[in-house]
């Protein structure tokens, strides 16, 4: 397996996070040359500042954690965050919405993101573990039809994670229309390794520096 670290969005999204954690945050992806850092909008300027010149992108979480915001306000949030330097947009869907049978709100609600994004890359969070079967295999199907570019399948702030089960389920879904990021709970090799043969092209988490230490020493990369 090629080295971690290009899959992964090297994650800081607690709401006492302070600059200088964010700073140590943009270090870290640096040394280690993560695929992007993830944060919320505040930060995304002083991102974009510390990462300028590198490969690392700035993803920007939206509508987050909840997902229960107005469709104005996530659109205003996301073009706020690219005008600001963001590469990559992670929403969170109405979850209420999808559980109600306003497949047309979540649908629309994920297409006016996508528009702000203006062609960035658009991951749209499903929250797995609020979602049964049907609503997670809707979820995905909704983000499809709405020209996402991920589906995601957690915040990590409602009590669950990511699991093999449900990537391979989302991953069934979306095929190749579609890629899938799995976030939540992916703190050791072992499960962020699971997580890519199930279909995971990306991984979101906190523990990123200590994943590639981790692999560096069993595989000499």
């Amino acid at each position: 397996m090629k080295n971690l670290a290009s899959y992964i969005d090297h994650t800081i999204l607690k709401p006492e996070t302070t600059e200088s954690q964010i700073r140590q945050l943009c270090k870290e992806a640096l040394e280690n040359r993560f695929f992007s850092v993830c944060v919320n909008t505040s930060f995304v300027p002083l991102c974009k500042e510390l990462l300028k010149g590198s490969s690392v992108k700035v993803c920007a979480v939206v509508g987050f954690p909840l997902g229960a915001m107005s469709t104005p306000a996530k659109a205003f949030e996301t073009k706020w965050a690219v005008e600001n330097g963001a590469d990559e947009i992670d929403m969170v869907i109405q979850i209420g919405a999808l559980k109600s049978y306003q497949y047309d709100y979540v649908r629309t609600d994920i297409q006016k993101v996508v528009e702000a994004a203006q062609g960035r890359t658009v991951k749209v969070i499903i929250e797995t573990s609020l979602l049964n079967h049907d609503e997670k295999i809707m979820a995905c199907q909704l983000s499809k039809d709405a020209k996402a570019h991920f589906v995601k399948t957690s915040t990590g702030f409602n009590g669950g994670g990511a699991t093999v089960e449900d990537v391979q389920l989302m991953k069934s879904v979306v095929g190749d229309a579609l890629q899938v990021k799995a976030s939540g709970g992916v703190r050791d090799q072992a499960t962020a390794e699971a997580m890519i043969r199930a279909g995971a092209t990306r991984l979101g988490t906190s523990s990123g520096v200590q994943l590639v230490k981790n692999q560096t020493a069993t595989s000499g990369y």
